[in-house]
């Protein structure tokens, strides 16, 4: 079954109304002051992800644990755990955790006031030697569990154990971001590279793209990929995109993505583009590689100077590429483990109106500083550039995992600590 739009606007419309101000005004009266409130704390795994319901009930991942459901009282729910999780109703045998893989997005259907539909992203054993999946799950009424479980997708990489690459555990580079327009009702998919040379510009392997597709898991109309590609591929060529986000009025997906010990990238999509990323041996003019995937070294190894890097094999290849995509902002070059984005809406932001926030879970690379924060970037009408201002934290820095904006207009992170704040501008 195809998402129609006019059957998403009744829930589109009530998560905007929710928002003050315009969504595509810029706002103005400078930059807000934020006050911080620890919604959740001292949980023992990383929190992954958020997704809110109108009446600010919110449905978060821990990538260790599995799904719980936070109550606008405050009550939290577990619902659905990975294998071995402890202090869930319920657990899935397959669903598993390892390296950078585990339970990861989550978002709510546009229709879920009538379907009760909830989707996670999950790394599981399902099939050898592992796969991540998009499951579709049913909410109970009372909002106490989950049941008619739907692997609606079931062929995204997973990174297997023996591996002759030198750099990142099993489990890596899983993307796992989900997230649906609220243009169009379908659902974004991220899905990472797995360290695998051949995946980003594959036509038929899904790693290393950007899946845009219906509740059931088709293809939805529009992708554009290029000839023989999998049609469910919106975009292609990315490395590990672990946000994705939809820019206020017109709707234009962006994604934040982690570089090769550089070039943390934010990228506007267009669909069947490519965002550049191609780690394959004797591509470009580069030689032979560890484990056939150039993601790394040799050509990436070297000093942090800036006037090095420029031999360094670019995250966005536009030399190989010419019509690639073009990031909007690079991180000045740095890889620092940028991760969630959102962008703000509402007058209550300021000069942040409309404006992105991405989040840093401050991994200092191959001789980078380290860096855990939330930036915020101003990124031009045409999605070609942006600036950055670093946000002034009303709470201690931490491994930022993932950022949402909830239905009260208030911003939520989350760290890899088990801590979410509730981020209020004044």
């Amino acid at each position: 079954m195809t998402l129609r739009t006019s059957h998403v606007l009744p829930y589109a419309l009530l998560a905007s109304l929710a928002l003050s101000g315009s969504a595509m005004a810029q706002g103005s009266g400078g930059i807000p002051s934020l006050t911080s409130t620890t919604i959740l704390k001292d949980r023992d795994n990383v929190i992954w992800d958020m997704a809110f319901l109108p009446d600010g009930t919110m449905f978060f991942t821990e990538r260790c644990g599995g799904l719980s459901v936070r109550l606008a009282s405050g009550t939290v729910t577990p619902l659905l755990g990975i294998k071995d999780s402890k202090g869930y109703p319920q657990t899935a045998s397959d669903l598993f955790c390892g390296g950078q893989a585990g339970m990861a997005g989550v978002a709510i259907d546009p229709e879920f006031a009538t379907n009760r539909f909830i989707y996670v992203y999950s790394a599981s054993s399902m099939t050898a030697p592992g796969s991540n999946r998009v499951l579709r799950l049913t909410v109970s009424p009372d909002l106490t569990s989950v049941s008619s479980r739907q692997d609606i997708v079931t062929d995204i990489a997973y990174k297997p154990a023996k591996s002759d690459h030198p750099f990142g555990d099993p489990g890596a580079h899983n993307g796992g971001r989900l997230r649906f327009s609220p243009a169009d009702g379908f659902l974004y998919v991220t899905t990472g590279d797995t360290h695998n040379g051949e995946v980003p510009q594959s036509p038929t392997l899904i790693g290393g793209k950007v899946l845009r597709i219906d509740r059931d898991g088709k293809a939805a109309p529009g992708n554009n990929p290029p000839q023989g590609f999998d049609p469910r591929v919106f975009t292609y060529g990315h490395r590990n995109p672990q946000g994705i986000c939809f820019r206020p009025g017109n709707n234009q997906p962006f994604t934040s993505e982690n570089g090769p010990w550089h070039s943390d990238e934010v990228t506007a999509l267009v669909a069947g583009g490519n965002a550049g990323w191609d780690p394959r041996p004797n591509v470009g003019g580069r030689g032979d590689c560890p484990d056939k995937y150039c993601g790394y070294s040799p050509n990436q190894m070297g000093a942090m100077d800036p006037k090095e890097r420029s031999a360094f094999m670019p995250m966005t290849d536009t030399k190989t590429y010419p019509k690639a995509m073009k990031p909007a902002w690079n991180n000045d070059g740095l890889s620092q483990g940028m991760m969630g984005c959102a962008f703000l809406n509402g007058s209550q932001w300021k000069d942040w109106n409309g404006r992105m926030v991405v989040t840093f879970t401050g991994i200092g690379i191959h001789g980078t500083p380290v860096g855990n924060r939330l930036d915020v970037l101003d990124i031009t009408p045409d999605g070609s550039s942006a600036t950055r201002t670093t946000v002034s934290l009303p709470m201690p820095a931490g491994r930022f995992r993932s950022v949402v904006q909830g239905p009260d207009g208030s911003m939520y992170a989350s760290t890899d600590t088990g801590e979410l704040y509730q981020l209020k501008a004044n």
